[in-house]
């Protein structure tokens, strides 16, 4: 795809095929390489060990929480879309639904696992007394297993320390991931939203492939501290929430984010940070209007311009969502497109700080 002021946008033939209501899911989702006009996606390497993904992913988190009510069968026909797409590298977590989320790629995956680059994620933990991190190197192994067996599958290509247990050495947790590879269970280790000095840490043990995190056009702050040790270390970097939490990519908002929207305990989403947030956003769709694509690939584009190590994994619980950010990858932009975001969205537009939960780094530094 080219992006240029005044012209039309074009991409890659991609064409994706309904399946008769005869064929099981499983089935429909393994045959996918007899699709005509199917076009393989571009693919990117995180780590220095050359893990292989395909160059935009799939967050599936919302397909189980955080937005509202979830619909198992949407998700299924959006995951099986991505497939056709060559949207392959898909992120999940035990915590996501209380293992719901690990649950549906299973069902998904049924008979197309080696199609797939696969990530799932412990140490946060949803259970009877709430919410909790346990990096416990004794229980690694057990989650790993537990989320194998919801996965239904005997390894997992990129297995990450959500996040940082506080009262155990991060040297320690990666120690007992390191016996997981050495058994087979997991191919890649990755950390998710740490600070330099524990990636660094990290590192020391044993080659860590991705550091997921937070990064968007709204939220830049990793670009100060964390980033920055990750490309030192030879670590590849995935954002997720890519498109701001779906602001950024011009879905109306609701006038009330109704129970279970994390989204309404978000500072970005409330108050005068919004109304400037909504101002930005206004210039920023301007900007996408001129060079003829829409806002969610502009802003996909500008994340995977700022390094062949970034692989953003936008979540949708729509096919046709998937398809829309799949297109980013084509994008080319210029120098000057570049700058003319820069000047017309940079980190000063946006306000409000982030919500996550036991992350590092939620307030926005003062520019």
């Amino acid at each position: 795809m080219s992006a240029h002021p005044g012209s039309p946008v074009t991409t890659k033939g991609r064409v994706w095929m309904p399946f008769a209501s005869e064929y099981s899911l499983a089935y429909a989702m393994c045959i996918t390489t007899q699709l005509p006009e199917v076009e393989a996606m571009d693919t990117r390497m995180l780590g220095s060990q050359e893990f292989t993904v395909s160059s935009v992913g799939l967050g599936c988190m919302g397909m189980s929480q955080g937005y509202g009510p979830t619909d198992d069968a949407l998700s299924l026909s959006t995951l099986r879309k991505s497939l056709a797409l060559g949207v392959t590298f898909w992120d999940t977590a035990q915590s996501y639904g209380a293992g719901h989320n690990e649950r549906l790629l299973g069902r998904a995956l049924a008979g197309c696992r080696d199609e797939v680059q696969l990530a799932t994620k412990f140490g946060i933990v949803r259970d009877d007394a709430g919410v909790h991190l346990d990096g416990r190197p004794a229980g690694v192994k057990a989650y790993c297993e537990a989320s194998l067996r919801r996965l239904g599958t005997d390894y997992i290509d990129l297995y990450y320390l959500h996040r940082i247990d506080p009262g155990v050495p991060v040297e320690e947790t990666i120690g007992a991931m390191v016996d997981l590879i050495s058994e087979g269970k997991i191919r890649h280790i990755g950390l998710s939203e740490c600070d330099a000095a524990q990636l660094e840490r990290a590192v020391a043990v044993h080659p860590i492939a991705a550091l997921q995190l937070e990064w968007s056009l709204w939220w830049r702050e990793p670009e100060d501290d964390v980033i920055p040790a990750a490309r030192r270390l030879g670590v590849g970097v995935v954002p997720y929430s890519p498109l701001g939490r779906g602001f950024l990519a011009g879905s109306p908002l609701p006038t009330s984010f109704g129970p279970g929207d994390f989204r309404s305990g978000d500072a970005r989403f409330v108050g005068p940070a919004m109304d400037r947030n909504q101002d930005a956003f206004g210039k920023f769709q301007v900007l996408s209007e001129r060079l003829g694509v829409s806002p969610a690939q502009l802003a996909l584009a500008w994340l995977m311009h700022q390094g062949a190590d970034v692989v953003p994994i936008p979540g949708t619980r729509h096919a046709d969502r998937v398809a829309e950010n799949a297109a980013a990858g084509d994008i080319q932009l210029t120098a000057g497109d570049l700058e003319a975001i820069e000047s017309t969205v940079g980190r000063a537009e946006w306000a409000g700080d982030r919500r996550s939960f036991a992350a590092f780094h939620t307030q926005r530094t003062p520019l």
